[in-house]
Parts: C-alpha cells; sequence; structure tokens
C-alpha cells in the first residue's frame, strides 16, 4: 500500500464519513489532559471529525483542527457547524505544518503519529510540534502501542489495519505500531520536553512542552 502522505490522504477521503461516525466522543485520556487548562490559540493537530477540537474550543479563544484527509476536515467541518463551536480547518501534512512558530499553547496530537510512513517523519512531525508551541504551551501525543491486547509483541512495528466500510468492503490502513521504549526514544530525540510519558488503553502517551527543560 501506499505509505506517502497522498495514500494516507486518500485512504482517509475513501473512509471518512463512516469513520467519523465510529469516533463521536472524545478519549478520556484527552479530557484529563485538557483539565483546568486554557490559552489563547490550540492546535488539534489530526483532528479527523474535530471532537477533540471541539473540547479546544471551550477552552481556547482560537483553535485550528489540522488533517491530511480532506474528507475528514469535511466531517469536521459539520460537526463544528452543528454543535456550534469554532475551528479553522486546515489541511496540511502534519511533518509539514503550515503553522507560525511559537504560536499554539495548547496542542492535541493524538491516533496520527503512528500514520506517518517512516521514523524520519514521526520525528520531524514532533520537531514541528516542538516549534509551534509556544514558550509556555503543552500538548498531549499519543501513538498506539505494542501493549495493546491485540498484539504479542514487544518491539514497535509497522503493519496495515484494515478498515470494513459497510457493505464488507475492506480499506487498509498503514500504522507503526510503537513500542513505549520507542516512543520515549523519539520524543526523547525531538525537540520537545518531555514532562511525563505513560501507557493507557493500550496506547502510548505524552506530556510535552516546547523545548527541553535543564
Amino acid at each position: 500500500m501506499d505509505r506517502s502522505p497522498n495514500g494516507t490522504r486518500s485512504t482517509y477521503d475513501r473512509i471518512a464519513d463512516h469513520f467519523a461516525k465510529t469516533r463521536e466522543y472524545a478519549w478520556p485520556e484527552v479530557e484529563s489532559f485538557l483539565e483546568n487548562q486554557e490559552g489563547a490559540v490550540g492546535l488539534d493537530l489530526g483532528c479527523g471529525n474535530g471532537r477533540h477540537a471541539e473540547l479546544l474550543a471551550a477552552r481556547c479563544d482560537h483553535v485550528v483542527g489540522l488533517d491530511i484527509s480532506g474528507g475528514l476536515l469535511a466531517t469536521a467541518r459539520e460537526r463544528a457547524r452543528e454543535r456550534g463551536f469554532d475551528v479553522e480547518l486546515v489541511q496540511a501534512d502534519a511533518a509539514r505544518l503550515p503553522v507560525a512558530t511559537g504560536s499554539v499553547d495548547l496542542a492535541v496530537y493524538v491516533a496520527t503519529l503512528h500514520h506517518l510512513p517512516n521514523r524520519e517523519a514521526r520525528r520531524r512531525s514532533l520537531d514541528e510540534l516542538a516549534r509551534v508551541l509556544s514558550p509556555d504551551g503543552t500538548a498531549l501525543v499519543s501513538a498506539w502501542s505494542t501493549a495493546h491486547d491485540r498484539f504479542d509483541r514487544e518491539v514497535g512495528f509497522d503493519t496495515t489495519v484494515d478498515w470494513t466500510l459497510p457493505g464488507g468492503e475492506t480499506v487498509p490502513r498503514f500504522y507503526h505500531v510503537y513500542s513505549p521504549a520507542e516512543f520515549d526514544e523519539d520524543l526523547a530525540a525531538s525537540d520537545l520536553g518531555i514532562v511525563s510519558s505513560r501507557v493507557s488503553s493500550g496506547n502510548c502517551y505524552a506530556t510535552v512542552t516546547e523545548q527541553k527543560r535543564p
């Protein structure tokens, strides 16, 4: 399958409507991260149908939702219209953010990093997140983990996971499944500062800042 940004875009454009219907609710880990947080600018990186952008909109003056899939952005636009929250939706690659340096106070980057095609792209996207965070900014990053019950592996690996559309058609999606140690290694090698790292519900999570702290 095509691992490139174009391939990811076409895959999620194809499944966007059905995928969005299965992603109605925010993740509890995101809700916990955002509790008592606020800022001028929020970023939902890999925003999908906008479920987490909706949470950011209640805490930030301006919210940007970024996704590579125009189809998913259309579902986010519809959600924002129906639920009455404001979000600026932008189509872009997570490894090349069209966002001003130091402009983001609060960011959510969940369930997206593991779709980037190789380690270089994944690390570049983490560096991009560091670039756009403000000096006091903070973000939550997540990726699928080998700690998930469906995997019997201890080392990170590339795989495909099929999405089944109504009617039975399957659409393969590229994933890099992180081991917790590898996730921490990629974060440590990036420009981000790590506040905390953990595994929850089969995913690696980290709370990060704009730069490494002394």
